[in-house]
């Protein structure tokens, strides 16, 4: 079981922490049965609530008396049948329940509008993997399916007077169903090939059948030990379940907008690397990128805190990374280092969910070519270190530096296309009592250096990064 109480819960829209109160509660469980030598029973559950208050700017006259909360709430079961058909077979068949439900409230004051959007969403599916291992292949197949149904409460207050109040109900249901066998075929001691096809059917608001093929090999380098890696793959996502009628659709009308079906996202990916090990270093560099169609985002109704899901007719990442690890030095420790470049543009108009309208108008009518997405970070850089100390005390170290994500809102005080760069510092040190106690002492972003890492208009707009954080922490290994 667990809990937890803060005042820091969500990050904030300003420098200083207000109305961030969080607290939750959970239980987890775990139980296994050996019925036979060849048949495992297991069931495994969990149950989790959390409440969030809404932080905002207190200095905004617009925003007094604000009392905004979020709840949610998570259960699941799954239960697994294994079954050893022998030494190199292994089938498992997993039913699952799953229900999950969010629930954002406003004050009836709040101005201009005061927002509900209350959604709980059941899930019921199971899946059936067979495993196999013969003449140098690794294999796996199997089917995957679930049934869900969805309720959404849609409600506002217009406070200021610009349209009139409504609430509006809306019941959905679909599923998806997928079969899938991959292999791993063990060529020689220094070559590696993986394929594999998905093949996804889902309904709900549309029907959409995707298949999805990958492919990768894994060449290494005798002597050298150099390990060259590609992949190349497609991906479905299939679309939230979400729709609108009624008086939401008027009012999203009156908003210029209207709702059409969302519809699945396919991805296709493409990826290189290499790993160079040298006596006992590690350097890793890969590069990929990411072609997406009907790539998912969100968009807001109006002035209102109702935000809809969104499908964009296209969407380009691409990036490179390195990484270097060291091997223990003076028998003391490690050092680490990551390095990230990455682009993420999207281009064309909303082809799904919550869309502009009328299409064919001017105002609807897209930019030309790719433009960054509002997480759109291009440099990213982690490095640290681990390091046992003498009296069995341990400490350890990281610096992160971002470049800046996307700049949603220019003014004068921000006035690029992105936001600043922003460094944050955190350290630990502990010690160890014997084999069963260890005390530790953990400082994040040492220097307190409060950024706007977000000001886009986003589920993710309008945040800072954390304050100065100062835990301790008492560890007690029972005996058992």
């Amino acid at each position: 079981m667990n809990g937890n109480r803060s005042d820091l819960g969500l990050q904030t829209p300003i420098g200083q922490t207000f109305h961030d109160a969080e607290n939750g509660f959970g239980g987890f469980g775990s139980f296994i049965y050996n019925a036979t030598p060849r048949d495992q029973l297991r069931l495994v559950t969990s149950l989790r609530r959390d409440y969030y208050q809404i932080p905002y700017d207190p200095n905004d006259p617009t925003s007094s008396d604000l009392r905004d909360a979020n709840s949610e709430a998570d259960a699941y079961a799954i239960f697994s049948w294994v079954r050893t058909i022998n030494a190199n077979t292994l089938l498992t068949v997993s039913p699952f329940y799953h229900y999950n439900s969010a629930n954002y409230k406003s004050a009836p004051n709040d101005f201009p509008v005061s927002t509900t959007d209350e959604r709980a969403t059941h899930y019921g599916g199971a899946q059936a993997t067979l495993s196999a291992n013969f003449a140098r292949n690794d294999i796996q197949a199997g089917v995957y399916g679930f049934g869900q149904r969805d309720r959404e409460v849609f409600g506002a207050i217009f406070n200021d007077q610009s349209n009139p109040n409504f609430t509006d109900v809306e019941n959905t249901s679909g599923g998806l169903v997928e079969a899938f066998v991959d292999d791993k075929f063990t060529v020689t001691s220094w070559l590696t090939l993986s394929a594999g096809v998905r093949q996804s059917h889902f309904t709900g608001g549309i029907t959409e059948n995707a298949t999805s093929p990958r492919f990768g090999a894994a060449l290494r380098i005798p002597h050298l030990n150099w390990v060259f890696r590609a992949f190349y793959g497609d991906f479905y996502q299939a679309p939230p379940l979400l729709t609108a009628s009624g008086p939401l659709l008027q009012f999203a009308n009156n908003s210029n907008t209207t709702f059409v079906p969302l519809r699945g996202e396919h991805d296709e990916e493409h990826q290189f690397g290499l790993t160079i090990p040298f006596r006992g270093w590690a350097l890793d560099a890969d590069t990929f990128q990411t072609r997406a169609r009907n790539f998912f985002d969100h968009n807001n109704v109006g002035e209102s805190n109702i935000f809809f899901p969104v499908t964009i007719d296209g969407a380009l990442i691409q990036a490179w990374e390195l990484t270097l690890r060291s091997p223990r030095i003076w028998n003391r420790g490690h050092v680490h280092l990551a390095y990230s470049n990455q682009v993420a543009e999207a281009r064309g108009a909303i082809t799904g969910g919550l869309i502009c309208s009328p299409p064919a108008s001017p105002s609807c009518q897209p930019a030309p070519g790719y433009a960054p997405l509002d997480h759109d970070q291009r440099n990213t850089l982690t490095a640290g270190f681990e390091m046992s100390l003498p009296w069995r005390a341990f400490a350890s170290s990281n610096v992160y530096y971002g470049s800046g994500f996307t700049n949603g809102s220019p003014n004068q005080f921000y006035p690029g296309h992105y936001l600043p760069g922003h460094t944050t510092f955190d350290v630990s040190l502990g010690k160890s009592f014997r084999e069963r106690y260890s005390i530790s002492v953990t400082a994040l972003n040492v220097a307190n250096r409060r950024v706007l890492l977000d000001n886009s208009l986003t589920f993710g707009g309008f945040h800072y990064n954390d304050p100065r954080e100062i835990y301790a922490e008492f560890r007690w290994r029972f005996h058992y």
